[in-house]
C-alpha cells in the first residue's frame, strides 16, 4: 500500500476548518437570542447543528458568563443561560479588554482613531457626541472643531 500524501502533511479533511477568534461565542449568542426565554447548553447544541462537543459548548458558555455577556440559572442538575449581549457588547468587551492591558491609553486611543477611515471616524464623533451628558460643554482640545470644519 502506498501513501501518495506527503509525509508529516495530514489529511485536510480530517480536520474542521478552523473558526476566528470570537466566532464560535457569536454563534452561541446569536442561538441564545434564538430561543423564547433561557436555553440549556444541550438546546443551544442541537440549535447549531450538532457539530460541536457538548464539552465545548458550555466552556463556550462558561466564558461568556465570565464576559458578562449571559447569565445563568439553576435548571434542575444543569444550568439555563440567557444573553446579557450581543455580538456588538461582545466586541466592545474585547476592544475594552485590549485597551485595559495597555498602560499608555492615550497612545493606544489614539493609534485607533487616526487609522479609522473618515467615515467610521465622522460615526464615532457622532456617537460620542450623543454619549456626551445634557448640558456639559464639550472641551475642544486635541481633535476640536479645526478638523470639522468643512466636513459635510
Amino acid at each position: 500500500m502506498t501513501d501518495d500524501r506527503e509525509p508529516g502533511r495530514r489529511d485536510r479533511r480530517q480536520r474542521p476548518r478552523r473558526r476566528a477568534q470570537g466566532e464560535l461565542e457569536g454563534l452561541v449568542l446569536a442561538a441564545l437570542r434564538e430561543a423564547d426565554g433561557p436555553a440549556t447548553a444541550g438546546w443551544v447544541q442541537e440549535r447549531l447543528g450538532g457539530d460541536l462537543a457538548y464539552t465545548t459548548v458550555i466552556t463556550i458558555l462558561t466564558r461568556l458568563l465570565a464576559k458578562g455577556a449571559v447569565t445563568r440559572e439553576r435548571a434542575g442538575r444543569s444550568f439555563a443561560w440567557t444573553p446579557v449581549s450581543d455580538r456588538a457588547g461582545l466586541a466592545a468587551h474585547r476592544m475594552r479588554r485590549v485597551l485595559d492591558r495597555e498602560s499608555d491609553r492615550e497612545a493606544v486611543l489614539a493609534s485607533f482613531v487616526t487609522s479609522l477611515d473618515s467615515g467610521d471616524e465622522r460615526l464615532l464623533r457622532e456617537l460620542l457626541e450623543r454619549a456626551r451628558p445634557e448640558g456639559a460643554g464639550g472641551s475642544e482640545g486635541a481633535g476640536g472643531s479645526e478638523e470639522s470644519e468643512g466636513e459635510d
